[in-house]
């Protein structure tokens, strides 16, 4: 996860007196920053390339020069495109403008995207992660460094000190200690390291301290930073891939109800309880139940994921007669969300897909989850029901659409 921080450090300075030590607060800047990064911006190919790599999208743009990529880009901060190397044929590369300048990076496949260490699920998730890694980079590359070798907490969760206001100081052997080790990482030679990422994760992994709690570690995806409430420590990267749901395969997955009374329990739970909300299947082991919650929570939003604003525009997009026109037409009013319901239905979409890997299963092929979904995500800003009826074939499409194109539509 990236780190949170803000430009002075509180109490990060070591007094002579051992008791007036306390140790430092790191704020909200560089999670500021990572909002104020460039967004990607995908320059889609105007023709179809022949032996497109059926994981690349329309932003593949073929055998071109690093010239005519850079001409593509047209200087536009965060554009991006996909090439074919011309002196290695086989061999594929981002183009990315970034600092008035294009970036050229060897681009890898193995189940995963990645141009270094990090793995992700689409080019959009890597390009979004490089962006802010550079920004962060660029804005803040002392203050990184100053962060990443100064001290942190041992035993105490960062949201337990605030709440306390820091009410405790640290005794003086506690002090003496901190002291000699921050002094023996100061006189260590570390290799340079390029990626914001990489360099905190050493830092990190040399710490070798016993913690009064354990982990308890879940796997989940991660948009922002976030603290280990138990060991004080920040957790790196960006993106973690999650768990695939064991239920993909349940037949008639989303189509079938759980029981009612079920999933408001777990709307309960999570209105009460937050992300500590146990959804196991050992308190639910229908997962009709949880795939209930989710349909619920949807068609309760005040404003649907599909907003009332672009509602009509999608509406219309559906209503265009040649397939790759229509396509295009939903491209464009899907850049009209806003950045959290353009994210959130992405995200939706990438598992829906999933779902429908596992047809031979669970029976829900896009169409099925179109129906299913459609209702939910789009609704009319007209109160009127026969506007609603007439509008189901038409949301039931855009969700299928989107679905069954979500590696060239996001």
């Amino acid at each position: 996860m990236a780190a949170s921080s803000n430009s002075s450090l509180s109490g990060s300075s070591v007094s002579s007196d051992a008791e007036e030590y306390q140790p430092p607060i790191w704020k909200s800047y560089l999670y500021q920053l990572q909002q104020e990064a460039p967004r990607p911006k995908r320059i889609i190919c105007p023709r179809e390339v022949e032996n497109r790599p059926k994981y690349y999208g329309r932003e593949f743009h073929g055998i071109i020069s690093r010239e005519k990529a850079d001409e593509l880009l047209g200087g536009v901060e965060g554009a991006y495109i996909l090439r074919e190397s011309q002196r290695q044929p086989g061999c594929y590369t981002l183009a990315l403008r970034f600092g008035n300048q294009t970036l050229n990076y060897r681009l890898f496949y193995d189940g995963k995207h990645f141009v270094g260490e990090k793995r992700f699920e689409s080019i959009h998730d890597l390009v979004t992660d490089g962006l802010i890694t550079l920004y962060i980079e660029t804005k803040a590359s002392e203050y990184i460094s100053k962060m990443t070798t100064n001290p942190i907490y041992e035993h105490i969760g960062y949201a337990t000190l605030l709440r306390e206001k820091v009410s405790r100081r640290l005794s003086r052997s506690k002090h003496e200690s901190r002291k000699t080790s921050v002094t023996n990482e100061e006189h260590t030679a570390v290799e340079k390291i390029s990626s914001l990422v990489r360099r905190a994760a050493l830092t990190h992994n040399d710490n070798h301290f016993n913690y009064e709690k354990t982990h308890n570690f879940k796997v989940h995806t991660f948009r922002g930073p976030h603290w280990c409430e138990y060991c004080a420590n920040f957790m790196w990267g960006l993106i973690a891939q999650g768990v695939q749901c064991s239920g993909l395969k349940s037949e008639g997955l989303y189509r079938v109800s759980g029981f009612t009374e079920h999933i408001e329990d777990v709307k309960m739970a999570f209105d009460r309880d937050g992300e500590k909300a146990d959804i196991s299947a050992n308190n639910y082991p229908d997962i009709n139940i949880i795939t209930g919650a989710l349909k619920l929570y949807f068609r309760d939003l005040p404003i649907p994921v599909i907003t009332y604003d672009t509602y009509s525009k999608f509406i219309e997009a559906a209503k265009v007669p040649n397939a790759d026109e229509r396509l295009e037409a939903v491209h464009e009013v899907l850049m009209l969300l806003p950045p959290a319901h353009y994210e959130t239905l992405r995200y939706l979409m990438i598992h829906l897909k999933k779902v429908t890997m596992n047809e031979k299963d669970n029976l829900m092929n896009a169409e099925n989850l179109g129906i299913v979904f459609g209702p939910t995500l789009m609704r009319s800003p007209e109160d009127s029901t026969l506007t609603t009826l007439h509008d189901m074939r038409y949301q039931k499409l855009i969700v299928q659409i989107l679905i069954e194109n979500e590696d060239v539509l996001f």
